[in-house]
């Protein structure tokens, strides 16, 4: 028929394509995605996850995995899919965590997404905000950063995503503690480690590139374990998921992340995708790899992380970033 619409089918059976792989050249329906993402995650799981048969602690307590949520659809589909991967073992404990930063009419609607996905699949769920760790709410951040940048130069032309991510990541190590967690799942996806990659590199910054999640092979001292299951998998395929799995997930952006470094980042690695399919694929293998000579060269390199003299996280610094930007914030009105 004149003017009809070609579908795609996917390349494992008759249905109708919902996505597609330019760099394997593939085309997968809604249930051949979900069993894709399925079985990468899993392996991805195994990898940096090495659990005995019996995971529970000597006091006879279950191995806590601690699972970062936001709402989004990255921590949605990684949520469910530890669920389903490990979420039967009874030597096991799944947490869903959300930090709530204090951003009005974001933070809230992507909350109740998180914790209504966590009722669904029968996993505790549990929140810490910026003012329980004696933050001020990020609006209110956002409102000082000018006066901030006048009073110091090194908070000068600093975006509100770099004082977010310092004390997002001090929230999670607090979430961590209270739930007793061995060890955290964040949901970074194949773009969101080809973006932190080439972040790092930019800047010459290569200790801070291997010290990328997972962690579980070489442990930090003080920190819990990072992993990352979704780290092999685009962006596009684990949306593609979420939505035909149809989990609750938040799709407003951050207000306040415009003009941030990983949105020009996020530009960058999509243009080399889109040139040379795998681009993604090949950051990440050359990080790997980097990692692996560099623990090589340096076995000992983790421990020199040292502790903060004012808080005792764990930092390069004698004070960390933390506590500087408290300080920072404590000096304008």
């Amino acid at each position: 028929m004149d003017g009809a619409i070609s579908v795609t089918k996917c390349s494992r059976c008759k249905l109708p394509s919902i996505v597609h792989q330019p760099y394997s050249g593939q085309h997968l329906c809604g249930r051949h995605l979900s069993d894709s993402v399925r079985r990468r995650t899993s392996r991805e799981l195994r990898r940096q996850l090495s659990l005995p048969k019996d995971a529970r602690k000597e006091d006879g307590s279950p191995f806590v995995v601690l699972v970062a949520v936001s709402g989004g659809k990255d921590s949605a589909v990684l949520l469910t899919m530890i669920k389903d991967i490990i979420g039967s073992r009874r030597d096991i404990r799944i947490v869903a965590g959300c930090v709530d930063e204090g951003i009005d009419g974001y933070r809230s609607p992507s909350l109740e997404c998180a914790r209504d996905l966590s009722e669904d699949l029968g996993v505790d769920f549990v929140t810490l905000s910026y003012e329980e760790m004696e933050y001020d709410r990020m609006d209110k951040v956002v409102s000082k950063i000018p006066g901030m940048g006048e009073l110091h130069d090194e908070a000068s032309g600093m975006m509100p995503c770099s004082f977010c991510g310092v004390f997002r990541r001090q929230s999670l190590n607090s979430l961590a503690d209270k739930v007793g967690a061995d060890v955290m799942a964040l949901g970074h996806n194949l773009d969101d480690m080809a973006q932190s990659i080439l972040m790092n590199l930019q800047k010459g910054e290569i200790e801070r590139s291997v010290r990328l999640a997972p962690h579980t092979s070489a442990p930090i001292e003080g920190m819990v374990p990072r992993i990352v299951p979704l780290r092999w998998i685009p962006e596009q395929e684990i949306h593609a998921f979420a939505i035909f799995n149809s989990l609750p997930i938040h799709h407003g952006d951050c207000p306040h992340a415009p003009g941030a470094q990983r949105q020009q980042s996020r530009a960058i690695v999509a243009q080399l995708e889109s040139h040379t399919p795998g681009a993604r694929h090949g950051l990440l293998h050359s990080l790997d790899q980097i990692r692996e000579i560099h623990r090589e060269v340096h076995p000992d390199s983790n421990s020199k992380i040292g502790s903060c003299s004012l808080c005792g996280e764990p930092t390069s610094r004698p004070v960390c970033q933390s506590c500087t930007m408290k300080k920072w914030l404590s000096e304008v009105p």
